[in-house]
């Protein structure tokens, strides 16, 4: 049995908030819009400015999954990289639902994965293609957006049980002398350097700060944009450096993860940075550094690595959570 229809669904990060409907079970997430988060003053506000630009004579929702990009605890939720705080139950009610789910954004993704179809995907040519997985297998999936979310899903008989986590903020380790000598000029920023603190839209900047120290530059206070561009352009050899260690040091991250949660049925790469980074990440060390882990390498060897290259997928981990409802 799932929630009643119309579904809203809705991916919530610390930028866009991405908005869907879902008008019967099996239908595919229509009419979807960005909002800005920055442009609302919270959900309900950016639910009534979504729901008054759809064509007039549609049937409001009657159940809603909103995907958040922050950790859940609660009645009370405040996303970690925006200025939204809001009342799940108080907005439920404004919003006159029947369902109203919150889920963390990387649980929406993480859920997302068994819907995944080929046309949104793109492995690696070294790893085999994700497929089928049996009960009791675990995927899991990794994204470098704002922020850095982690997330896990396992099979289970007529189900899918997500494995929510704040994984992204787990302390960052280097492989080399380089990445050592990075990680301690980031320390003179942060006490804690976590994976998010470089791996992410928010972390580039400082990466490529660190990088320039290390190379003996002067750093620049360059957006993630602009470093993504000159790094991309080999306009600017710290830029270009600083792509080429995000890259490598996500790979290992990744291993991190798989050996973590045993995710034999793949590891999958979601957010918005890596798909701009092109062929460049698939010709980086990315998938050397994810099998890189000594005595395991056979392991990961075996497990198959994908990149998301459809970024609204989650949407449709928000639509399986309402599916599950009461299953």
């Amino acid at each position: 049995m799932s929630a009643a229809f119309p579904w809203l669904v809705a991916d919530i990060g610390g930028t866009n908030a991405r908005f869907g409907t879902v008008s019967a079970l099996g239908a595919a997430v229509e009419d979807v819009r960005v909002l800005p988060v920055a442009a609302h003053a919270g959900p309900a506000d950016a639910v009534r400015a979504y729901l008054a630009a759809r064509p007039s004579g549609l049937a409001a929702p009657r159940s809603a999954a909103f995907a958040l990009a922050t950790a859940l605890d609660g009645d009370r939720i405040e996303l970690t990289n925006a200025a939204w705080s809001f009342s799940r139950a108080a907005t439920q009610q404004e919003l006159g639902l029947q369902t109203l789910l919150c889920l963390n954004d990387f649980e929406a993704q993480a859920l997302s994965l068994p819907r995944l179809r080929a046309d949104q995907l793109r492995h690696w040519g070294a790893s085999a293609a994700p497929g089928e997985v049996a009960v009791g297998t675990v995927m899991a999936v990794i994204g470098p957006g704002t922020g850095l979310g982690v997330g896990g899903v396992v099979r289970a008989p007529g189900r899918w049980i997500a494995l929510p986590g704040e994984g992204g903020h787990a302390t960052l380790a280097p492989a080399d002398d380089f990445e050592s000598a990075v990680l301690g000029q980031a320390r003179r920023e942060f006490a804690h350097v976590s994976a998010e603190r470089l791996l992410s839209g928010i972390g580039l900047p400082v990466l490529c700060r660190a990088v320039a120290a290390v190379m003996g530059e002067r750093p620049e206070p360059l957006s993630t944009e602009q470093i993504v561009m000159r790094g991309l352009a080999d306009g600017s050899p710290v830029c270009a450096r600083t792509l080429d260690l995000f890259c490598a040091m996500l790979g290992g991250f990744a291993g991190n993860v798989a050996l973590t949660l045993g995710s034999r049925g793949g590891v999958f790469i979601g957010g918005g940075i890596v798909p701009r980074l092109g062929e460049r990440f698939f010709a980086s060390e990315f998938r050397s550094r994810f099998e890189a882990k000594g005595r395991f390498q056979s392991f990961l060897a075996g497990i198959p690595t994908a990149l998301i290259t459809d970024t609204l997928a989650a949407l449709a981990g928000a639509a399986q959570a309402l599916e599950q409802v009461d299953a």
